[in-house]
């Protein structure tokens, strides 16, 4: 039996090498895509890096996968359907102190992906994006405080009990105006990029 990785940072570390694996890419390839450094990319797969919200967005996009993708398991058809608060796996950006719960059922094959996240005050991430093989919708429910998220060039202030759907296909920043934390849930669904038009 393999044996789990014990940190989040060896967690992100092996998810990042089987998805590169899977996609047949180097670590030159995957850099040139991403944008992010050959020796950035080899401190995450070995684990001796804790990249930020926007390097492992940057990496997500290079590989045309989602960010919550790089905090998944594979599916497997043994996989419970059930995931207990304890065994959720939680990450904090070293930048702007953001956390991020994985809500799903590790592995259990689902379209939905579920994640909780608290957001201190007066943080922001922002992230640049780039067309992917997928496209990926989300929804954002505010659970406590508010959130200003910018898509593109539209600002949506949101507060508790507001949710905003969005297609994440340009660049995007969360911030915290407030002097609390806010925690929201983000639900979020990928599916194939439509045919371009002729």
């Amino acid at each position: 039996m393999d044996e789990q990785p014990s940190t989040v940072e060896e967690r992100i570390a092996a998810r990042l090498r089987s998805l590169r694996a899977a996609r047949g890419m180097t670590l030159d390839a995957l850099a040139e895509r991403a944008g992010v450094s050959r020796s950035m990319i080899s401190l995450v797969e070995r684990g001796e890096s804790s990249p930020t919200a926007s390097v492992l967005n940057r990496l997500a996009t290079g590989l045309g996968t989602t960010l919550a993708s790089l905090f998944a398991d594979d599916a497997r058809v043994d996989a419970s359907p059930v995931a207990r608060h304890a065994a959720q796996l939680e990450w904090s950006d070293p930048d702007s102190g953001y956390t991020r719960r994985t809500l799903s059922p590790a592995g259990y094959p689902s379209p939905i992906e579920l994640v909780e996240v608290l957001f201190p005050a007066d943080a922001r991430v922002a992230y640049e994006t780039a067309p992917r093989s997928v496209v990926i919708s989300q929804q954002v429910w505010v659970l406590e405080g508010c959130i200003e998220i910018t898509v593109g060039p539209d600002i949506h202030r949101l507060e508790a009990g507001d949710c905003l759907a969005m297609r994440v296909d340009q660049p995007t920043a969360f911030r915290n105006p407030a002097d609390r934390p806010a925690r929201y849930l983000v639900a979020l669904t990928t599916g194939p990029a439509a045919e371009p038009r002729r």
